[in-house]
């Protein structure tokens, strides 16, 4: 599963009046674009300078908006910051489906590296990025709040999986397990 292919099915099943919580940090550069294609929606994105914050944020916007879908593009390591978010999702029954974009590392402190010139980590900085020791198994974690929840390893089970969720109301998770 690539971040053009989640690109390319938000892109073509996001409904309209469809509010996106955007923490994908990493993935931002390739999915924003694909969203200019989408149907209208209101997109709330990352603030800069806090970790964290998507999941809560689309709480908030399925609060105030109950009538219309949440999603929620998070970040895999952001996301564990404020994963008690999933527990509230499923106790006040939110209209929210979170992607979680599983690449197993804090890959923006890794793009932030590269544009300050520098060539690459050292052992032990790449260690500290890297959080796929243990792995995280977030549909496991989902379920442990009471959340339905799948991975999604290639296009098209992200496809069938997105498309599932948007029909369906109340919250879910997708993980997509990124190559």
């Amino acid at each position: 599963l690539t971040v053009d292919a989640v690109g390319a099915t938000l892109a073509l099943r996001l409904p309209e009046s469809a509010i996106i919580s955007d923490e994908m940090v990493s993935a931002g550069a390739v999915v924003v674009p694909c969203l200019l294609r989408a149907a209208p929606h209101d997109r709330l994105p990352v603030t800069g300078g806090s970790i964290g914050q998507g999941l809560p944020v689309a709480v908030g916007a399925a609060c105030a908006c109950p009538g219309r879908k949440v999603i929620a593009l998070e970040a895999d390591g952001s996301g564990m910051y404020t994963l008690q978010a999933l527990w509230t999702m499923v106790r006040e029954n939110l209209d929210v489906v979170t992607v979680i974009f599983a690449n197993r590392r804090y890959q923006i402190l890794e793009i932030e590296m590269q544009r300050t010139g520098a060539a690459a980590f050292g052992n032990a900085a790449n260690e500290s990025i890297d959080i796929g020791r243990p792995p995280l198994d977030w549909v496991r974690l989902a379920a442990g709040m009471g959340m339905p929840a799948s991975r999604a390893a290639t296009g098209a089970e992200f496809d069938a999986q997105f498309r599932r969720a948007m029909e369906e109301r109340g919250p879910r998770l997708i993980e997509a397990s990124l190559a």
